[in-house]
């Protein structure tokens, strides 16, 4: 058996054109049709799922004849013992009811459907739940401006494997991954070709809509690109994306790793969001430059995206809170005289605030008139959180006319010194979360955004800042043990 030998699928071709198109007549279906559907593809099990605070998946399983039951009444949970539900031992049941429209049968197991779920208690709408936040976001926009927010993430992470020592290490079979410039180097990804193929394949099934994965800037690193849907939906592809990576990757004895930054000396893992705002009834985009407009930043954008721009960048560093939520995430953005690179030379992650044009050293770039992609995020991002602020930030740009001054054009914004950036009104991002969550902490815009959760979220994130800073590193012992 060679080193890149993996455990086959015991699924016929003849059977994946069949999961996907009982896929898709699920997101148009009754429920009943769904139950039938269920049925049909011989599914046994449901996986009910939602996320929690820090955007990590929870479930239940339960058989197929509980269909209706989590449909109309949910899976209970003991919400005390999960991240951020704002509840405690005493709380009523969390009700999960699943979303009909989320229904997918997994391609590499097909015994079982996974399904998204919406929280509730007593009956009631649970504004813990990021998932309810964004759609009651999502509303707030469609009455005030008549707008609705589609998207697509571009999730990155990295496949790695524990050495003798207990150290990870990146995934790499062959010892063929070593290019010092890695990104879409084929040797590199000809060992990963059938995972990707995999991806991609039960990915599509599942009605992701991804259309090309890559070898990226690191060794051990790929990135998936996702078609556009919205924000709900686009949300939970990425969290049902994570979920199946990870499953996929044990089969090629690999750990499927999302951590933002898990090698010092490589590039970190991000996910980069591509969105638009657009007619909540007709669907049409309004980032487009329409005929009886000037071209007022020479980006083709109207100035209905112009100032949703703007509000984003108001409100960037309370954002980063969000986009990046963890200690960890911030070893992907720092900044200085002496700004860290990777071994390829570039970090490809912005560390201050602009917007320009296609241009991937802009933290706002806009590839073309139709959409503006934040290249911020962290891999590791709550998505439904992360959109529920990127709505609150953009209707307060629209309702206040923000300008975000002038777009920068054609330059590469890092080789511009700290100085130069600052004169140019460039605001830095946060270099560590609690700069992040005391920038959030004030900006009422928001924790608006956020509803009930930005409180439970400041409180649980303040508390990781200070476990992290009771915690003496190898790398300080080593700095400090003898300097004096």
């Amino acid at each position: 058996m060679t080193a890149i030998a993996v455990m086959k699928s015991h699924i016929k071709e003849d059977d994946i054109k069949d999961i996907a198109d009982a896929n898709r007549v699920i997101a148009e279906s009754s429920k009943d049709k769904v139950f039938e559907t269920l049925k049909g593809q011989k599914v046994e099990f449901i996986l009910a799922q939602f996320v929690d605070i820090h955007g990590s998946p929870r479930v239940k399983q339960v058989p197929l004849d509980s269909f209706y039951d989590l449909v109309e009444k949910g899976a209970g949970f003991a919400g005390g013992a999960v991240w951020g539900m704002g509840m405690g031992p005493e709380s009523h049941d969390l009700m999960a009811r699943t979303d009909i429209t989320t229904y997918k049968q997994l391609p590499w197991q097909p015994n079982v459907a996974l399904a998204s779920c919406d929280l509730y208690v007593d009956g009631e709408i649970w504004p813990f739940c990021p998932r309810n936040n964004l759609k009651r976001m999502l509303n707030l926009m469609a009455d005030s401006f008549g707008y609705t927010l589609n998207g697509g993430f571009e999730p990155e992470h990295f496949l790695v494997t524990y050495d003798d020592k207990g150290n990870i290490k990146p995934w790499d079979p062959l010892a063929i991954d070593i290019q010092p410039k890695p990104c879409y180097d084929f040797k590199g990804m000809c060992q990963s070709m059938d995972y990707l193929q995999d991806i991609m394949r039960y990915g599509n099934q599942m009605g992701f809509g991804i259309y090309q994965s890559d070898h990226e800037d690191a060794n051990g690193q790929y990135e998936i690109n996702f078609d556009w849907t919205n924000a709900v939906h686009a949300s939970d592809r990425l969290v049902h994306f994570r979920m199946m990576s990870g499953q996929i990757a044990q089969k090629y004895g690999a750990i499927a790793t999302f951590m933002a930054k898990p090698f010092e000396n490589m590039t970190g893992s991000g996910a980069h969001l591509h969105f638009h705002i657009a007619d909540a009834i007709t669907g049409k985009n309004a980032f487009p430059l329409p005929s009886t407009e000037k071209d007022w930043k020479g980006l083709g954008l109207s100035k209905t995206a112009i100032y949703y721009i703007g509000g984003l960048l108001k409100h960037i560093r309370a954002i980063t809170a969000i986009s990046s939520p963890n200690i960890n995430c911030y070893r992907r953005i720092q900044s200085g005289e002496f700004v860290y690179s990777s071994a390829s030379g570039y970090t490809w992650t912005p560390s201050f605030a602009s917007y320009g044009d296609n241009n991937r050293t802009q933290l706002f770039r806009c590839p073309d008139s139709n959409r503006v992609e934040d290249r911020s995020p962290s891999a590791m991002v709550n998505p439904y959180l992360l959109l529920a602020v990127n709505i609150a930030a953009g209707m307060d740009g629209i309702k206040n006319k923000i300008d975000p001054g002038d777009a920068i054009m054609g330059k590469n914004i890092w080789n511009f010194s700290v100085k130069e950036r600052k004169e140019m009104g460039m605001i830095l991002l946060p270099q560590n979360l609690m700069e992040a969550i005391e920038a959030l902490e004030s900006d009422e815009v928001i924790k608006a955004g956020l509803g009930p959760i930005a409180d439970e979220y400041i409180r649980l994130k303040k508390a990781e800042w200070g476990a992290f800073m009771k915690h003496v590193t190898p790398w300080e012992v080593k700095r400090s043990l003898t300097l004096l």
